[in-house]
C-alpha cells in the first residue's frame, strides 16, 4: 500500500480508468484503482483494437430502422436481440430512437467529432511518454465494400467525411489489393483512413500501464467489487466486498457497470445499457493482414495483432447477466473467410464476449460533480477516446481549462427538469 493518503479512488481498471490513473498519478495525484476483477480484463482486453477516429457518427441513425428486421432475422447478422431482455431494454431504446432525430443526432455527431479529432494525437503523445510505441501503431485502416450497390455509398461516405476533416482516400480494387494482397477479388473498393491506428497487443500494453501506475506510486485493489456508494459532507463512502473505504474523491470508470453507481453518486439516472460484443481470435494468423480491415457490407472488422488475427464487431442486446452465446463469436469466421483468398487457419481459435457501455445519445459521460469524477459510457470508442478522456479528467481535477468544450459530455444532460 502507498505510504501517502489516497487523493482519488478510481472505480474500474479498464483502459479508461487505467489511462486516467497513470496521467493523474504522474501529476502528483495519489490514486488507487479498485477493480471488481483484474486490471484491464474486461472490454479493454477483448475489443477490436482499432483506434477508430473515423467513426464520428452516433451508434445508430434513422436509416438503420428499416434494416433492423432483416438484421435480426439473419443468423450471421451484426445485430441480435434477446427477446427476454426487451422489456428492460425499452426505456433506453426509446431514448436512442429519440436521439435519431436530426437535431440531437447532429449534436452527438459534432461532439463525437470533437473527441475523435483529438484522439490520435493524444494517443501518440501518451504512447511516447510511457513507452507504448511497440504496440500503438498509427498506420491507417481500411473500410471495404463488395456489393456493387455499395460502391456509390462508399463514395458518398468518403466525400462526407472529407468535408468534415476526417481525411480519407478512396482506393480502387487494384490499389486495395496492392495494399492488402490477402484480400479476395470480391472486394471492389475501399476507403483508406491514414489518421487511424490499432493496438497490436492489448494485453502487453495494459500490463505495461499497470506496471507504470504502480511504479509511480499508485495503489491497485483487485477482486474488489464496489457494492454501494454514498456522498457525505466529508467525502465518499464506498462499500466493497473487502470492506468500507472512506474516499476523499472518486472517479467512476466502471464501463457498462457504471449505471447504478452513477445514480448513487450523483442522483442522476443515466440511460446506459450494454452492447455485448464478441470476438474470435485466430492465433495462427498473425501475418494475414497489415492493417485493420472493416467491411461496410458485413459490418465487422479484422485486426492484425501480435497474438493473431482478431475478428470482431457484432452487437447483442441481452444485458449483463445472460450467459455468453459463443455462436456469435464463431460466426465471425464465416464472415471473414469469403473476404480472403486463402483458407484461414482456425485451429486453437479463442472466442470472447464483453460489454460495451452505450448511452442513449452515443456520448460518454466525462464530468465532475463535487468530489465525484465521471468517465464512462464510451460505447464502441472506449479505446479510441481513452487518452483524450483522461486529459479532460486531469483538467477537471487540477482545475485547468479544458482544451475542448466539455458541455456535451456532462451528466446534467440527463437530469430531468424539476
Amino acid at each position: 500500500m502507498s505510504a501517502n493518503p489516497i487523493d482519488l479512488h478510481i472505480i474500474g481498471g479498464g483502459i479508461i480508468g487505467l489511462t486516467a490513473a497513470v496521467m493523474l498519478q504522474s501529476c502528483g495525484v495519489n490514486a488507487a484503482i479498485i477493480d471488481a476483477h483484474r486490471i484491464g480484463q474486461g472490454a479493454s482486453i477483448g475489443n477490436a483494437g482499432h483506434l477508430a477516429a473515423e467513426q464520428v457518427f452516433p451508434i445508430a441513425d434513422a436509416s438503420i430502422i428499416r434494416q433492423i428486421p432483416a438484421m435480426l432475422l439473419n443468423p450471421l447478422g451484426a445485430l441480435r436481440l434477446d427477446w427476454r431482455y426487451l422489456l428492460r431494454l425499452m426505456p433506453w431504446a426509446i431514448q436512442l430512437l429519440m436521439n435519431m432525430r436530426p437535431a440531437p443526432f447532429n449534436q452527438s455527431h459534432q461532439a463525437l467529432l470533437q473527441l475523435n479529432q483529438n484522439s490520435i494525437e493524444a494517443w501518440q503523445n501518451f504512447s511516447n511518454q510511457w513507452q507504448l510505441n511497440d504496440w500503438v501503431q498509427v498506420r491507417g485502416s481500411l473500410l471495404t465494400v463488395e456489393k456493387p450497390s455499395s460502391v456509390d455509398a462508399l463514395s458518398a461516405h468518403s466525400r462526407r467525411l472529407n468535408d468534415l476533416g476526417v481525411v480519407n482516400e478512396k482506393l480502387s480494387q487494384k490499389a486495395l489489393l496492392e495494399q492488402e494482397p490477402a484480400l479476395q477479388n470480391n472486394q471492389l473498393a475501399a476507403l483508406f483512413f491514414p489518421n487511424t491506428g490499432h493496438i497490436t497487443n492489448l494485453s502487453a500494453m495494459i500490463t505495461k500501464l499497470n506496471l507504470t501506475f504502480r511504479q509511480l506510486g499508485g495503489v491497485v485493489i483487485e477482486q474488489c467489487p464496489v457494492l454501494d456508494a454514498s456522498v457525505n459532507d466529508d467525502g465518499i463512502e464506498l462499500i466493497t466486498q473487502q470492506g468500507s473505504i472512506k474516499a476523499l474523491n472518486v472517479m467512476l470508470a466502471a464501463g457498462a457497470h457504471s449505471k447504478v453507481l452513477a445514480k448513487k453518486l450523483t442522483g442522476i439516472n443515466v440511460p446506459l445499457d450494454t452492447e455485448r460484443g464478441y470476438h474470435l481470435m485466430l492465433p495462427h494468423e498473425q501475418h494475414r493482414l497489415t492493417l485493420p480491415v472493416s467491411s461496410l457490407d458485413r459490418r465487422f472488422i479484422m485486426t492484425p495483432m501480435d497474438e493473431g488475427l482478431r475478428l470482431a464487431g457484432t452487437v447483442e442486446y441481452a444485458g449483463l447477466e445472460a450467459p455468453a452465446n459463443m455462436k456469435r463469436a464463431q460466426m465471425l469466421l464465416n464472415l471473414a473467410q469469403p473476404m480472403l483468398k486463402a483458407p484461414l487457419n482456425s485451429s486453437d481459435r479463442q472466442p470472447w464476449m464483453g460489454f460495451r457501455p452505450s448511452t442513449a445519445d452515443s456520448l460518454p459521460v466525462i464530468d465532475k460533480v463535487g468530489r465525484v469524477f465521471l468517465n464512462f459510457g464510451h460505447q464502441h470508442l472506449g479505446l479510441t477516446q481513452a487518452v483524450i478522456s483522461a486529459q479532460m479528467i486531469r483538467n477537471y481535477y487540477l482545475n485547468n481549462p479544458q482544451a475542448i468544450d466539455p458541455t456535451p459530455y456532462q451528466i446534467n444532460r440527463f437530469k430531468k427538469p424539476s
